[in-house]
């Protein structure tokens, strides 16, 4: 008989902050049947309003990938075109905070809940108005690169599509879980909340999207401000606000102090 387990929820984390592009961003949207003055790579866009958009998997993909090659992790679960880590037995998942918050497939029986869910992330109304009517495409730009053939030196321009620099999105959100019960500690939870932020900033010193190479997708992370709920329909309590990432940063071991408190985990 199949080990029987048991888990809470105790609580939720609320981490929300705006993205600004230092530099034009281009995230890939699919281009069937579309045709925007000639460009051959465009941007992914919400239906509705026609407004490009940060996919959550885009930036939970992003932040995933970067820490997987900080903590040197073997990349051995085929996705796509290309590998990922995932543990394979329960005492490295037990030792690895990355599969413990982005978690792993659902056949493993030794996983537990997924801790970390990212919301896509939509352009703010303010960024949209001044960027309405002010670029050649809707809310976007066209990026002429020459590539050379390096046997005939034939040039051959392509156009890219992509947010311009200032552009700001948000509000983004990131919706952290902590459990308790059978397998899951509330304690070790609040401790990966480090995991997090630490991918936040792996994805501030590197880039989001595509053409990172060419100088595409630096951002930055600003107005974060992280709340609590651990009662419903009680409200959510804020437990900090910071300019910067790395005001947050400097604050962690504070922070998750501050957490402790609200899950009663001083003692």
């Amino acid at each position: 008989m199949a080990e029987t387990k048991t888990i809470k929820l105790e609580g939720r984390i609320f981490i929300t902050f705006n993205i600004k592009a230092q530099t034009g961003l281009h995230i890939g949207g699919s281009d069937t049947g579309i045709e925007i003055g000639g460009v051959d790579k465009t941007v992914i866009r919400d239906r509705l309003t026609n407004r490009p958009y940060i996919p959550g998997s885009s930036l939970r993909g992003k932040m995933r990938s970067l820490l997987e090659k900080y903590q040197g992790l073997v990349q051995n679960q085929r996705i796509g075109q290309g590998n990922i880590h995932s543990c394979q037995q329960s005492g490295d998942y037990d030792a690895c905070p990355v599969c413990q918050v982005f978690g792993v497939p659902g056949e493993r029986d030794f996983g537990t809940p997924t801790r970390l869910v990212v919301r896509d992330v939509h352009m703010t109304k303010a960024s949209a108005k001044s960027l309405q009517d002010r670029t050649e495409l809707p809310y976007t730009e066209a990026k002429t690169e020459v590539s050379i053939d390096r046997v005939t030196s034939a040039a051959n321009p392509r156009q890219f599509e992509r947010v311009p620099a200032g552009a700001v999105f948000g509000p983004a959100e990131l919706l952290y879980t902590i459990y308790n019960g059978s397998d899951c500690d509330p304690g070790k939870d609040i401790e990966r909340v480090a995991t997090v932020v630490e991918g936040l900033q792996l994805l501030e010193d590197d880039y989001l999207g595509g053409q990172g190479s060419r100088g595409a997708g630096q951002v930055e992370l600003k107005e974060i401000v992280v709340k609590v709920r651990r009662n419903y329909p009680q409200a959510k309590e804020t437990v900090g606000t910071y300019g910067s990432l790395s005001e947050w940063a400097a604050d962690l071991s504070g922070f998750q102090a501050a957490l402790r408190a609200k899950f009663d985990l001083t003692a």
